[in-house]
């Protein structure tokens, strides 16, 4: 997934980083360094019995995707797993992906699935790193100047956003999050990138190389 902001070719990514054309931008990133809730695996079954199951996703979220695809390989070890469409009913799955808003707002679980795994934490508790979500780049070929422009913006901008969030006094009605919930949310988050930010993307590229074919189940 790469979302661009128009005339900055300024990019957001997932931790698959692209490696031809484009360089990362500072230490802008978003990383999860305990339970976040914004990846949440909803399941029938234990996550070790999951193989050969029907698990639904919703057709944005491929990095969550491939993810969820490395812990079950690689961590769990458990066999191939077919990924369908989330717009069918939930309850002819055996398991349930949510991302973003949805797993935030649905975080104290879904009904038929009592089981539930937030893959950022099943990724720390694995491998001992937090789990970069995103990473800011820009065009390899971009000057300077331009990207230290942006660096500011960026750097203001998400000061600017913080301050305001852990000022904010209402609820998320939309998240079924009281400011508490909200202020817990982003605190399980960091923003810049650090030695075990790069060393967990290193890691993760490494492990998705290592799944046949393609990275492919």
């Amino acid at each position: 997934m790469v979302k661009s902001i128009p005339d900055r070719s300024l990019y957001i990514t997932d931790c698959v980083l692209l490696n031809e054309g484009f360089q990362p931008l500072s230490g802008f990133c978003v990383t999860a360094v305990n339970n976040s809730g914004a990846i949440v695996l909803h399941s029938k079954v234990p996550i070790k019995e999951l193989g050969g199951s029907n698990i639904a996703i919703p057709q944005e979220s491929s990095p969550d995707q491939t993810l969820l695809r490395i812990l079950l390989t690689l961590k769990y070890e458990v066999g191939p797993v077919n990924f369908v469409d989330s717009q069918n009913a939930e309850d002819s799955h055996d398991g349930l992906l949510l991302a973003g808003n949805q797993a935030l707002r649905r975080r104290r679980g879904v009904r038929g699935f009592p089981h539930r795994y937030d893959l950022a934490e099943e990724w720390r508790e694995w491998t001992g790193l937090p789990f970069v979500f995103f990473r800011w780049m820009v065009r390899t070929g971009m000057e300077r100047p331009e990207a230290a422009i942006l660096e500011d913006a960026l750097y203001v901008g998400q000061e600017d956003w913080l301050d305001n969030l852990y000022r904010m006094s209402g609820p998320r009605d939309d998240l079924l999050m009281l400011p508490k919930d909200v202020l817990e949310h982003v605190q399980s988050l960091r923003f810049y990138m650090g030695v075990p930010e790069q060393k967990a993307i290193d890691l993760f590229n490494r492990h998705l190389e290592s799944l046949e074919p393609n990275g492919k189940q």
